[in-house]
């Protein structure tokens, strides 16, 4: 059988990733912040042509992501690291427009070598306000014993001469209600220092481009905050809202066994390609499928890797599956790229773009190199 692309391949659907930059260029006007694009959740770099004419820039989580923001985005780089390494701080300082210290300890053994090699640069703390619905504790950065930001407690006011911004990070996937509710307590206990600095990163988990996400109170709830700290710039990260629902994962059935039931075995795996469907956990929807016995014929979908619980899930279709058949996952740009491995040999996803004039590109395709040679 014949495949445009081989099989299993991630595939980004541009017109799709340009309707959420829309959304987000809107927020953007009607607000005058900017925003973000976060490379943790989403770092296709062969698509930034298309997302920097919609976002002022990436947030870098150290240096490699600082470097691909500075070469490929072109825009501003804000980078943050829990701790950052002396021996790194001069490059990440160079290619960084904002460099944000996660604890005054850094800040203060840092910043000064920050300013020697970019003097321009703009010095920011993470703070915790201590508050945060996240729906899943391993993405709870404001949790109990959190490492991630500085608490009210631990402030240390004498830095206040050398920062020119505060950030904080507190949701994950949340509406606006959620971040209006965090933006309360931040203010509470960190608003005394905001007439002193310059901006305010608002960091992400703002799931702007759901369906059915609040935008209007987005937009309220920003504006109100402006209208209290005019002087302020307002930052958002956004890494899942830019990728959400722009791209599939396509697989294609290889043998079906029965073993109880009926099992599908794929050319993918949960734990090599989708791992955040294990972290997080999540079940991934898959194109035409529904839940077991919704439809007439059930498969559990089955991984190609040697661990005994590389399994989609169990899935039902109108027809029955047969071997050489696509199955096509759903909404597996963000978190998922990222996170990919050669766990036990097998190879990664090629990368595939259905450009906006309708051509699908193969921007990347991966071998046996790509596992050698990354032990």
């Amino acid at each position: 059988m014949e495949y445009i692309v081989k099989t299993p391949y991630w595939l980004l659907d541009e017109e799709l990733l340009e309707k959420n930059l829309k959304i987000l260029s809107n927020v953007k006007k009607e607000t005058g912040i900017k925003i973000l694009l976060a490379l943790k959740g989403f770092a296709l770099w062969q698509s930034f042509d298309l997302v920097s004419k919609y976002l002022d820039g990436c947030c870098a989580s150290g240096l490699h992501e600082a470097i691909l923001s500075y070469e490929e985005f072109k825009r501003e780089t804000h980078t943050y690291s829990p701790a950052f390494k002396e021996e790194e701080i001069k490059e990440i300082a160079t290619i960084s427009d904002h460099i944000v210290f996660n604890s005054p300890n850094q800040l203060k053994k840092f910043s000064s070598l920050a300013r020697e090699h970019n003097q321009n640069i703009s010095i920011g703390l993470r703070v915790n306000p201590e508050y945060s619905k996240s729906p899943v504790e391993i993405y709870n950065p404001c949790g109990l014993y959190s490492r991630l930001g500085t608490t009210l407690k631990n402030f240390d006011e004498s830095i206040l001469k050398e920062i020119d911004g505060l950030h904080f990070h507190a949701l994950c996937e949340q509406d606006a209600i959620a971040l209006k509710e965090v933006l309360d307590i931040f203010e509470d206990k960190f608003g005394k220092y905001l007439n002193n600095i310059k901006w305010v990163n608002f960091g992400g988990g703002h799931h702007i481009t759901k369906e059915g996400y609040n935008i209007e109170m987005l937009i309220d709830t920003i504006n109100s905050f402006k209208s209290r700290y005019p002087h302020l710039n307002i930052y958002l990260e956004l890494g899942e809202a830019v990728g959400w629902q722009t791209g599939v994962l396509v697989a294609r059935v290889l043998d079906i066994v029965h073993n109880g039931i009926d099992i599908a075995i794929l050319d993918t795996s949960t734990e090599a390609h989708m791992l955040d469907t294990v972290i997080m956990p999540y079940r991934p929807d898959v194109r035409d499928g529904a839940k077991a016995g919704e439809k007439k014929y059930t498969y559990r979908l089955a991984g190609n890797t040697c661990l005994a619980g590389d399994i989609m899930g169990d899935y039902s279709f109108d027809k029955p599956l047969k071997i050489g058949d696509e199955v096509i996952f759903e909404d597996q740009m963000h978190y998922t790229m990222v996170k990919a491995t050669t766990f036990n040999g097998i190879a990664l996803p090629s990368i595939a773009i259905k450009r906006l004039n309708g051509d699908i590109e193969i921007v990347k395709e991966f071998g046996y190199s790509d596992f050698k040679n990354r032990l």
